[in-house]
């Protein structure tokens, strides 16, 4: 069966929400593990002991903690809250989702995910730590949780903040006194760099960078029937959901429709529920627009008709109000009419304590593409597709639910690339990614090429995208798999981490990879009749070498080169270090030099691994590229893990990924001879060894 061909990579336009006049980043940030969250207390601590307010180095009150690719186009002032106003407040009565208003950044996507949180008490308080004041022990010192990657991180701040004629110039409260939605917006800003860095995004990664929880994305259109239940399931768990219409032209970002909806904007979604109408069960969603202001105007909008046709006791279960703050209940049928995109983000087990709402289990698996080893692209590239990373994926139970008859596991997998906004400063942005799941048995080997040519996979991403996560929700058979995270296109590299959900047991891990050597063989010292080849080496070997039938390296280079110039091969010849390699390996005395036994062996391994590289070097250019070079070393009796062919491919690949025939044997003969030495301290055969610093230097030296 031919391999399958992926569409064309989708270009994430719709998704990245924010004004389109601000800007990307710098990389400065410097944050604490949760572990050590103790440092904050320290400084705070020094802070009040000399009688000062804490300044944060780290990113400082300046330009460069704002934007980085322009000027700042007006004048800024860094003030902290007392010299703002008169009582500042950190939270006036509680967080809410009303204390987030957006300023001249292009971050609702931020905020939106923000409001969400403020719904969940425990949740809120786990990013945003209690006992913070403007009064009580004031240092001028806050500090915010983050998830990053695997870990809670703990964000330091002091209080300055960017100001235009005393006014907050980003995120602010409505009352004017409050302000820890501002410090929390610093705090994720010095996370990224800069407040620049959160120019344009997806409310996806603030809402998983608040919880540690997995995005499922669903195109409204192409929605399941069941996506209110979904919406009440999601609301029950504490999910974080958020939406937004698209907008392909890019003049049309946040501007207002008729009905009052902003296109390419992100809402929150607060809360889903059902009324009684006219006898009719009708379902609801209530959103929030993060600007704190302009709101649906249809049915079921904050002045319409129909609320004074329900019973009072409904409304006052849905909180209605007629108030202008950004918020509005719609009913699910107008949603999905105005609407495109909705994102969910499901909490994890290691958020929160309260295993009634969080039931996800989760492995995790961190990994990176790197050029010329493990960067092979997409199923479109079937020669390298097999070099990228795999994990292995085993489902144990299936589903608890009645109503399927199949036996079937229900899991989600997200694959996140790390530190891609961090980075635009640099000129990074987030590579085109997704994944592909294959079925397999028994097998917890790196799966080689052949295995993905003659096998469709079993599902995989729906498409490949320019987030930074893409995830998929999947129902399979209990059974093994192997999951292939990748980039579109081969050779760019990255960091990313890859993740399993299921409400039953998985386990997930990377495929193993065993360090075997069955190539070596023991000299042989047995004497064989010499063939018409043998005499004629001997008197190149003769000629050379002198009355002490041995040859040096140096002597060694001049007979293979003539020899290999003989065999037509299109190279530029062994180097003499290649040469001196060549000598250890086969120096069983010591001498420095190699007998004509040693040598003859020696000859028979090059043409050996000779014909195995003028296997993979088809058009006869006289170099293969790093890719093949995984599988030519397998076929010369080698099986290595990833590291190892990433340290292969740095030390002895070219500029463009590439080995030529000398560089190829080097390393075929830097294994075997590091693979025999190994065996000869291996006494005892358990593959570990003990060696002393002298032996350690005679062994690398002479390698």
């Amino acid at each position: 069966m031919p391999h399958v061909i992926n569409s064309p990579p989708v270009q994430s336009q719709s998704k990245m929400f924010g004004k389109a006049a601000l800007y990307p980043i710098i990389n400065r940030n410097k944050c604490i593990k949760c572990d050590k969250s103790e440092v904050f207390q320290q400084l705070k601590d020094e802070c009040l002991r000399k009688g000062v307010l804490f300044e944060d180095d780290d990113f400082p009150a300046n330009e460069s903690s704002l934007f980085y690719s322009v000027a700042v186009p007006f004048k800024l002032e860094w003030k902290r809250p007392p010299e703002i106003c008169e009582n500042p407040k950190f939270i006036i009565g509680g967080a809410s989702r009303t204390d987030i208003c957006q300023g001249d950044l292009g971050d609702c996507w931020f905020l939106a995910a923000i409001a969400c949180l403020t719904l969940n008490e425990k949740l809120l308080y786990r990013v945003i730590p209690r006992d913070q004041y403007f009064t009580e022990n004031y240092a001028g010192i806050f500090h915010f949780q983050f998830w990053r990657f695997g870990d809670w991180v703990d964000v330091i701040v002091d209080d300055r903040i960017p100001t235009f004629n005393n006014q907050l110039v980003f995120t602010k409260s409505a009352e004017r006194n409050e302000f820890w939605s501002a410090l929390l917006e610093k705090a994720y800003a010095k996370l990224h760099g800069s407040y620049e860095a959160l120019k344009g995004g997806n409310t996806t990664e603030a809402m998983e960078d608040f919880t540690g929880g997995v995005t499922e994305f669903f195109e409204i259109k192409d929605a399941p029937k069941d996506l209110f239940k979904i919406l009440k399931k999601a609301t029950e768990r504490g999910s974080l959901m958020g939406c937004s219409i698209d907008s392909f032209v890019p003049q049309q970002f946040e501007t207002r429709t008729a009905s009052g909806l902003v296109r390419g904007h992100a809402y929150s979604v607060t809360n889903v529920d059902e009324v009684t109408y006219k006898g009719q069960n009708v379902k609801l969603l209530r959103l929030r627009n993060p600007w704190g202001a302009v709101e649906w105007n249809g049915s079921w909008s904050d002045k319409a008709r129909e609320w004074s046709e329900i019973e009072k006791t409904q409304k006052q279960r849905l909180q209605h109000q007629m108030k202008e703050d950004g918020e509005f209940w719609m009913s699910f049928d107008d949603f999905k009419r105005n609407f495109t995109k909705l994102e969910i983000c499901n909490l994890t087990p290691d958020t929160l304590g309260d295993d009634k709402l969080h039931k996800w289990t989760v492995s995790i698996n961190e990994g990176r593409w790197v050029k010329g080893c493990s960067a092979g692209g997409c199923r479109n590239y079937p020669d390298t597709f097999w070099t990228n990373p795999q994990y292995r994926l085993k489902l144990c139970e299936e589903d608890d639910d009645p109503e399927v008859a199949e036996v079937l596991c229900t899991f989600v997998v997200a694959l996140m690339q790390k530190n891609r906004r961090k980075e635009r400063r640099m000129g990074v942005n987030f590579h085109t990614i997704g994944f592909a799941i294959y079925e397999m048995h028994g097998n917890k080997q790196h799966l080689p090429k052949d295995f993905f040519l003659y096998r469709a996979s079993k599902c995989r991403s729906n498409s490949y995208i320019n987030l930074r996560e893409v995830s998929q929700r999947f129902s399979l058979p209990p059974g093994e798999y192997v999951i292939v995270p990748s980039t579109y296109d081969p050779h760019q590299e990255g960091e990313f981490v890859l993740r399993v959900f299921s409400e039953k047991p998985n386990l997930s891990e990377e495929t193993e990879s065993h360090i075997i050597d069955d190539n070596p063989k023991p000299l042989s010292t047995i004497a064989q009749e010499e063939t018409e080849e043998d005499l004629q080496f001997r008197r190149i070997f003769e000629q050379i070498s002198g009355d002490d039938m041995q040859i040096s390296a140096l002597e060694m280079k001049n007979i293979l080169n003539r020899v290999v110039k003989k065999h037509k091969m299109k190279t530029e010849g062994f180097s003499l270090e290649s040469c001196r390699s060549m000598v250890a390996l086969m120096d069983t005395d010591g001498s420095g030099k190699l007998n004509l036994m040693e040598f003859k062996q020696l000859w028979s391994k090059i043409k050996n691994w000779q014909e195995i590289f003028k296997e993979y070097d088809k058009d006869n250019s006289g170099v293969i590229d790093s890719y093949e070079m995984r599988t030519a070393v397998n076929d010369a009796g080698f099986r290595l893990n990833n590291q190892l062919y990433e340290i292969i491919s740095m030390r002895y690949a070219n500029e463009d990924m590439n080995l030529d025939f000398d560089s190829f044997i080097c390393c075929l003969v830097r294994l075997e001879g590091m693979f025999r030495a190994f065996r000869a301290f291996d006494k005892d055969g358990d593959g570990i060894i003990k060696l002393s610093v002298l032996e350690w230097l005679q062994l690398t030296l002479y390698a």
